[in-house]
């Protein structure tokens, strides 16, 4: 990441973090900005989310660690992320008409994590989510080794979690990433 890039994705964070306080009460941007710059790797994940159209910013501190959790905020799932199988398996499970990647491994890719069930609710808890999508989460070993998987989104004004089989994807429903820093 060049010099000028990493000073654009900074200034995109900033002005996202000042529009969105709501987010991370009692949080200040020169906090976030020194933590960042102390883990200058975490800048690729950081635009790799914005580039998917992630629209990352900032929804807790870890009390334990001190870590910055980065969600993506974008008013629908992130569109570079959508039309995706939860993982691999599912995706080689399917017969016909794959899809190119599946979320899982999208994530990793990028560093990132797949939210689960309870960052997926305290991130609707923050604005209304995925009214037009829905979201993969990451789902428990146990659900998986049955062949489902989790996704969520938020219809009617309450937010749903629902189950489907991991194979199956649709074009809009991709996945929502954290990312620890």
């Amino acid at each position: 990441m060049d010099s000028d890039s990493h000073s654009e994705l900074l200034q995109t964070l900033a002005q996202r973090f000042a529009q969105h306080m709501h987010r991370h009460p009692g949080l200040a941007w020169p906090a976030v900005q020194a933590r960042l710059a102390a883990r200058p790797a975490r800048l690729v994940s950081l635009a790799q989310m914005e580039a998917t159209g992630g629209e990352p910013d900032v929804v807790a501190q870890d009390p334990a660690t001190g870590e910055f959790l980065f969600v993506d905020c974008a008013a629908q799932s992130p569109a570079g992320r959508r039309s995706c199988c939860y993982d691999r398996e599912g995706l080689e499970s399917r017969k016909e008409h794959r899809p190119a990647a599946c979320a899982t491994e999208l994530a990793a890719d990028m560093g990132i994590e797949l939210l689960d069930e309870a960052q997926y609710r305290a991130l609707q808890a923050l604005g209304e989510f995925d009214t037009k999508t829905s979201s993969w989460l990451r789902t428990p070993a146990a659900m998986r080794a049955q062949g489902g998987a989790l996704f969520g989104d938020r219809r009617y004004g309450q937010v749903f979690t629902y189950h489907n089989g991991a194979q199956s994807y649709y074009a809009v429903r991709g996945f929502r990433g954290v990312l620890k820093v």
